[in-house]
């Protein structure tokens, strides 16, 4: 079996060149190496010239503020070239792999949505992942879609280093309290991808949307004050405190694109169809923790 992964050097994508080397012969991309979504012609000679009986799509334009300003960019990549993958695909009979955003939804009430909940983004980022998943529907190409949220690497830069860096270097922390979800590890959305991916070629009956994301939930306020507590245990110099860290609204950080304050994704159908019991957040983070302090 060959699979051609896209985005490779990303945090997901470096961590699925190893979850999916056992699963036969891959060809890792990035954007230089003939992997560039922003380019339909390139992209498609590659595909062909690859042969994959899978391919797995972790590239994607992700500058969610940058978006508001650059749609076109937004939607070439996380749409038009998600539709030439998926055409791709359906014309030789590979399984597509491609992954979203808790985005897609537009972040209202205090329950978890499952995959048949009506989406309605609020970004240009939302959107156009939104049709990225539309244009696969379309093509009706047997593809995994797998909607994750507050993704995090040991490797690159993440929310966890950020706060251990301000908890270090300033006096005052403010953290936004009012966004919900699940901090969902690559390393954990990788092994879940291999997973499936045996599971989707031996059953395409298995092939459909998935919410993909760590159990349980927190708030980015919570969040910080659990990396913060975990690098107090391990003597890690702080200035600002756990319990000094303020909760504020989302209203009193503004940026661009709004964001989406109920991020809670129900991951169920993924655990039941696959046979799969998906973590607790907390597990994923103080390993990652364990690794960068």
């Amino acid at each position: 079996m060959k699979l051609l992964l896209l985005g490779k050097t990303g945090q997901l994508g470096w961590e699925l060149q190893r979850a999916l080397a056992p699963l036969g012969t891959l060809v890792a991309l990035d954007r230089h190496e003939g992997g560039d979504l922003s380019d339909n012609d390139r992209l498609a000679a590659t595909v062909q010239r690859v042969a994959p009986d899978v391919i797995v799509n972790a590239a994607a334009y992700t500058a969610v503020d940058k978006a508001e300003s650059d749609a076109a960019a937004a939607r070439q990549i996380n749409a038009a070239a998600v539709g030439l993958l998926a055409a791709q695909a359906r014309a030789t009979g590979a399984l597509l792999v491609h992954y979203s955003t808790d985005y897609v939804f537009d972040g209202s009430g205090d329950q978890p949505r499952d995959e048949s909940a009506a989406t309605g983004p609020l970004s240009v980022y939302g959107r156009t992942k939104l049709e990225g998943e539309q244009l696969i529907a379309e093509q009706g190409v047997d593809a995994l879609v797998l909607r994750t949220s507050w993704v995090y690497a040991a490797r690159g830069g993440n929310f966890a280093k950020t706060m251990l860096r301000l908890a270090a270097e300033r006096e005052q922390l403010k953290v936004v309290a009012d966004q919900v979800g699940a901090p969902t590890g690559a390393d954990l959305l990788a092994d879940i991808s291999a997973h499936m991916i045996r599971g989707a070629l031996a059953d395409r009956s298995l092939c459909g949307t998935y919410h993909a994301v760590a159990s349980g939930e927190t708030n980015w306020h919570q969040y910080a004050q659990h990396v913060l507590r975990r690098a107090a245990a391990k003597g890690v110099a702080l200035k600002v405190q756990p319990d000094q860290v303020e909760a504020i609204p989302t209203s009193a950080y503004p940026v661009p694109a709004p964001r989406p304050l109920n991020s809670r994704l129900d991951n169920r159908r993924l655990q039941s169809r696959f046979g799969l019991v998906l973590p607790q957040w907390q597990t994923g983070v103080d390993r990652m923790l364990d690794e960068i302090l």
